[in-house]
């Protein structure tokens, strides 16, 4: 699903250039859920907006579902990004005056989609998150796991293959991320491929492999034999 080769990224500001990835080359199968972990500064969120088509690499080759972005424009960018790619991240980013069901829905009428249909699809994105009884609610009126679980039904919403996290639970008590990570395990049980950045060991752990990034490249590589993730991952059934 995922072919990264040798991507690099380097910012510049004024004469000083800071080279933030130094030829990060992975796979990600269909269907898997690899976490990607490493100290503050080691690259990992400028990868993950690669990988998002958020951003461009200076050198390297990006492929996604098969096909190759490395030179693509932004109107093809664009496109993949809505169709294939759906994005969770620490700061949950819903409208305040917005209920929890119009939050979801927004992606699809910025889209121009037929509000009804878009309605229905919400709906089905909440039930899936365990959410459909709070959906007429507004942000403030949830608790912080029940606005992150908003969050992933509107990542939902466009049925992407992949679901890019970055730090989804950065903002959450022990509780509330571990309900979070058990949704995450049942999307890729259902099928959905999953990739997560984090700093912390124990989210990196449920995922099915981890990927150690250090100074802008890949350090290394862990299978994850957890028996928590595997049992999560027997025991999903369909979202």
């Amino acid at each position: 699903m995922i072919e990264a080769e040798a991507l690099t990224r380097v910012y510049v500001r004024g004469t000083l250039e800071t080279q933030v990835l130094k030829g990060v080359t992975f796979r990600v199968r269909q269907g898997e859920f690899v976490a990607i972990m490493g100290r503050s500064g080691s690259g990992k969120s400028t990868l993950l907006n690669i990988l998002g088509l958020l951003d461009r690499p200076d050198g390297g080759r990006y492929v996604l579902d098969g096909v190759d972005f490395s030179g693509a424009d932004d109107d093809a960018r664009s496109a993949a990004r809505n169709r294939k790619l759906g994005f969770v991240f620490q700061q949950f980013h819903l409208l305040e005056r917005a209920s929890a069901l119009r939050n979801v829905t927004l992606p699809l009428l910025y889209a121009e989609e037929d509000s009804g249909d878009a309605t229905r699809r919400a709906e089905r994105a909440l039930e899936a998150v365990g959410l459909a009884h709070r959906a007429r609610h507004l942000p403030s009126e949830l608790s912080g796991g029940e606005q992150q679980r908003v969050a992933i039904a509107r990542a939902l919403i466009n049925d992407p293959a992949v679901i890019l996290a970055d730090e989804p639970t950065g903002n959450l008590d022990a509780q509330s991320g571990g309900e979070i990570l058990e949704i995450f395990r049942r999307l890729v049980g259902a099928g959905r491929t999953l990739v997560l950045v984090t700093h912390d060991r124990a989210v990196a752990e449920r995922a099915d492999r981890i990927l150690l990034l250090d100074d802008g490249r890949v350090a290394g590589e862990e299978a994850v034999l957890s028996p928590a993730a595997g049992a999560h991952s027997r025991a999903a059934g369909p979202v």
